[in-house]
């Protein structure tokens, strides 16, 4: 939108995001991303705590839930979304120098995790339909089956849990 450059705006579509990130589109540069920064699925992948990180965890995410976990484009795009939300909060709020992004899967089930150093806690806040920013918990809330933080001596766990179905 022209004179809007920079600001968040709010999600238009879900066909806008799944062309966005389907596997056709998107797929050399997550496996480039998987092979510069590592396998999130076999451990903690550590990135700078910067705007530009959340395209990698986004990538991350992608080629882990579609090629390593062989799951659905659908929850490769709802779970791109919801790493980007976490990892836009761990930036913009923290004050870490760099943050951890980490996926398991389970029978049925996968957990995405980032963990950052501060111990403020996120906080879910009532959003109004033409709120431009503000978004990222509730996105998580409404899309997650579960969510949570996870305090450790140094820091926290930010985490959410969504069913998953081999395709």
């Amino acid at each position: 939108m022209a004179g809007l450059e920079g600001i968040e705006q709010p999600r238009r579509h879900a066909s806008a995001t799944a062309a966005r990130w389907s596997p056709g589109v998107e797929d050399e540069r997550a496996l480039k991303a998987l092979e510069l920064y590592g396998n999130p699925a076999e451990m903690e992948v550590p990135l700078p705590s910067l705007p530009e990180s959340a395209a990698i965890a986004r990538r991350l995410a992608q080629v882990v839930v579609l090629r390593h976990w062989g799951l659905s484009p659908r929850m490769a795009e709802d779970t791109v979304l919801l790493v980007s939300e976490l990892v836009g909060n761990a930036v913009r709020h923290t004050g870490a120098r760099v943050f951890g992004l980490r996926m398991h899967r389970r029978r049925g089930r996968i957990r995405i995790e980032i963990r950052d150093p501060s111990r403020g806690l996120p906080c879910l806040m009532p959003v109004q339909e033409l709120d431009l920013s503000g978004r990222g918990l509730f996105l998580v809330d409404k899309l997650a089956d579960r969510w949570g933080v996870d305090l450790l001596p140094r820091g926290k766990v930010t985490w959410f849990e969504m069913r998953a179905a081999d395709r």
